[in-house]
């Protein structure tokens, strides 16, 4: 597969359905690493696996939530995508919370 060549606004677009779809719980980690690759990069499980120095057996494991890896590997494999991985509220409510103090605050 050939790495997919989107602008900048359009890569940034996917990337933020993309979040957005995690901070809801529409979606898992391993599913947005999976849309972000593919869909926003355009790369093979080994292209990528290979770009952040881990086995393509790890990334699928990650990509279908089999994965049991360090917060660095985790970090590792978002790093590429501009992301990092963190900490967010589970309960809604105090998730929205958060989000509403982050917008007053920016």
């Amino acid at each position: 597969m050939k790495k997919r060549t989107l602008s900048p606004e359009a890569r940034e677009q996917a990337l933020l359905a993309v979040i957005q779809a995690l901070i809801k719980g529409d979606i898992d980690e391993g599913q947005a690493l999976r849309r972000l690759r593919r869909d926003t990069l355009g790369l093979s499980q080994q292209a990528y696996a290979d770009l952040v120095g881990i086995s393509r057996r790890t990334l699928s494991d990650l990509e279908q939530g089999k994965g049991n890896v360090s917060l660095a590997v985790m970090n590792r494999v978002f790093r590429p995508l501009g992301l990092r991985v963190g900490l967010l509220p589970r309960q809604p409510a105090l998730l929205e919370k958060a989000l509403a103090l982050t917008n007053s605050i920016s």
